[in-house]
């Protein structure tokens, strides 16, 4: 059997050489990980860019009282509207395009995460309540477990947290007593609060229940609101004061913040 030969000392120099001299591949390098966009959190707005938010609530009796309201406020009122009315869950609400036939103003679903303009109506969801933060809607589920839903409330309380001395509250026909504990929190804002006159509701329960607080400040029929609404947002309105900073906040924590303050009425931004 024929013997294997040992290579010669120039052949293993020579292939020591031509191993070192072959080029070596470049070590993988692990895929780049793109960093998560944050969602981008409105910040607040100056005194010289902001503007009045009227938080309106109706029910039982209420459309005719919102058609009567919105037929009278001029399109270029320079305010913003945030209805909530009763009605049923997940009800597939006809109330924008009815609103729409009388205004030109911008009559619009509130979507979740929508900036909140003048000269618009932003309608809220059936299934869904709504709070704010920096002028900007966000929705929240409904309390569980409860059998007495007061979507009005948590609306005119954001409203109150939101914008203080510069919140506004209307109070529509309606039955029930949702509204009331809103307008008192709007009240305690230095806000301005409004309610329709009894004679002219067609359900004068919410209306009622709104002026046994001694609270209201203008008690009118909803045709003869929007004059006054006017004036005191083009008056009084004017001088308010700069809002203190809010240093930015994820959307997440900026979520559970907002839950956290319309349950417990405490307002954990600072």
């Amino acid at each position: 059997m024929a013997t294997r030969q040992k290579p010669s000392q120039a052949q293993a120099t020579l292939k020591r050489a031509v191993i070192k001299e072959r080029p070596r591949r470049p070590a993988k390098q692990p895929p780049a990980v793109r960093p998560r966009a944050q969602p981008a959190v409105p910040p607040a707005l100056s005194a010289s860019e902001r503007f009045p938010i009227a938080g309106i609530g109706a029910s039982a009796g209420g459309l005719e009282a919102l058609e009567a309201f919105f037929g009278h406020m001029p399109p270029e009122s320079g305010v913003a509207f945030v209805v909530v009315m009763h009605q049923p869950l997940h009800h597939v609400s006809l109330l924008p395009e009815l609103l729409g036939r009388c205004t030109t103003m911008a009559v619009l679903k509130a979507a979740d995460g929508m900036t909140i303009e003048p000269n618009s109506v932003y309608i809220a969801p059936s299934h869904m309540y709504l709070s704010m933060l920096h002028a900007t809607l966000h929705h929240l589920e409904p309390p569980a477990g409860v059998s007495l839903h007061l979507p009005i409330d948590a609306l005119f309380r954001a409203l109150a947290d939101d914008q203080g001395d510069r919140a506004i509250c209307i109070v529509l026909s309606g039955t029930g007593t949702d509204g009331t504990i809103g307008l008192r929190a709007i009240k305690g804002a230095a806000g301005m609060s409004m309610a329709q006159d009894v004679q002219s509701a067609q359900y004068d329960g919410m209306p009622r229940s709104a002026l046994a607080t001694g609270l209201v400040d203008y008690v009118l029929s909803p045709s003869d609101m929007p004059a006054q609404l006017l004036a005191y947002a083009q008056g009084s309105y004017l001088q308010a004061r700069e809002p203190t900073s809010v240093p930015a906040l994820s959307d997440i924590f900026q979520q559970v913040l907002l839950l956290l303050r319309d349950l417990t009425a405490h307002d954990f931004f600072g």
